[in-house]
């Protein structure tokens, strides 16, 4: 069954409203996710953000068509039937860059269309480091958070390479939600996704500890944060940073004068790739 808020569903005239940008897996923010995740009951949410789902390689940043998360948002949304869709983009500064409005499909495909033209950013060969950040303050207030900004890093970091995010982390992993539960289920990134892809294994929050686990399987994750102590970030089966220049001159030292290194200052308002 899908269930969509009730008093959504009896108005007359019904507006989508929200941002775009690049999404982690539903490879864009906006247009249909304000009926799924933003309208829908938590069982219809779960299993859209199930692990089989998240763990489809098109469930991606920019990627929207074949998407099987973002594929179901769509058509949950126009079952619904949404008169009208607003939507807009914008710059670091939080300025409008853009207003995309009238039908939910084509309006959201020009607004995507035109995100993707300044934030996707191809990159010739991968990175043996990547430093990132989860975009500052706001966004880096938890742990949760700031698994955005290291799954950006992993697009473009090499198979053994590693991640050093800055994250303030204010509101710690953070204590609400189920995140933290899931993630001290595990004493490994790869026992947390065998707990994760059981069969019948749903949990508001899975999506993120999977999101971060996939990304250990390829690279090492450092986390430079005001606010968790070291065992709070090995707790949550990631590595403490307590400089950033001490952490990079080590790992320089593990992948030699030679290594290359790539640095995301906005973290995920900015997606790198690797061009074909």
């Amino acid at each position: 069954p899908i269930w969509v808020n009730r008093t959504y569903m009896e108005a007359s005239v019904r507006i989508l409203t929200g941002l775009i940008e690049p999404h982690f897996f539903a490879g864009f923010s906006g247009g249909p996710k304000a009926v799924l995740p933003g309208l829908a009951g938590e069982e219809t949410i779960l299993r859209n953000h199930g692990a089989e789902m998240i763990g489809h390689p098109k469930a991606t940043w920019g990627v929207t068509e074949g998407n099987p998360v973002w594929e179901e948002m769509r058509e949950v949304a126009a079952m619904t039937e949404p008169s009208f869709l607003l939507n807009v983009t914008v710059n670091k500064r939080r300025q409008i860059t853009g207003v995309f409005a009238g039908d939910l499909d084509q309006a959201h495909r020009a607004g995507v269309e035109f995100a993707a033209r300044s934030a996707l950013v191809g990159v010739p060969a991968p990175f043996d480091i990547v430093i990132t950040s989860n975009s500052g303050y706001p966004l880096d207030l938890n742990l949760y958070q700031a698994v955005k900004g290291m799954s950006a890093a992993a697009q473009v970091v090499k198979e053994g390479g590693s991640i050093i995010i800055a994250a303030e982390c204010w509101d710690g992993i953070p204590d609400h939600g189920h995140y933290k539960e899931i993630l001290h289920m595990a004493d490994s990134p790869q026992e947390l996704l065998r707990i994760i892809r059981r069969p019948g294994f749903l949990m508001r929050d899975q999506w993120e500890a999977q999101v971060q686990a996939l990304v250990q399987l390829k690279a090492d994750v450092y986390v430079k944060t005001s606010y968790l102590s070291d065992e709070e970030i090995r707790g949550a089966l990631l590595r403490p940073c307590h400089s950033i220049e001490e952490t990079l001159a080590q790992l320089l030292e593990r992948y030699g004068p030679e290594a290359t290194i790539c640095v995301l200052p906005e973290g995920p308002q900015t997606i790198p790739y690797v061009l074909k």
